[in-house]
């Protein structure tokens, strides 16, 4: 992000843990989420609705939010995709 002069409004700490409420709550503030999972790409718009199926892509196996994770407007990007990341951060 530092290369393209992006500059994050708010930044959690690895070692704080977010579980399934803290993104319930990510989810519900997005209408767009895109998830990447080794080569597989999930691009699925929301509308803010909180469905138990796309949270569970939020989570690893411990529960915990998958990382990295970033919200660009009111699109969520949970896991890292080259592309997808280029395609909303730098649009």
């Amino acid at each position: 992000m530092d290369a393209y002069g992006l500059e994050p409004s708010e930044r959690v700490s690895a070692s704080k843990k977010l579980q399934r409420e803290d993104a319930r709550r990510i989810l519900a503030a997005s209408s767009r989420v895109i998830v990447a999972k080794g080569r597989r790409l999930n691009d699925l718009e929301t509308g803010g609705k909180v469905d138990d199926a796309v949270l569970d892509l939020f989570l690893g196996s411990t529960g915990n939010l998958r990382a990295p994770t970033v919200r660009a407007g009111k699109t969520t990007l949970v896991g890292f995709n080259e592309d997808a990341w280029s395609d909303v951060l730098l649009a």
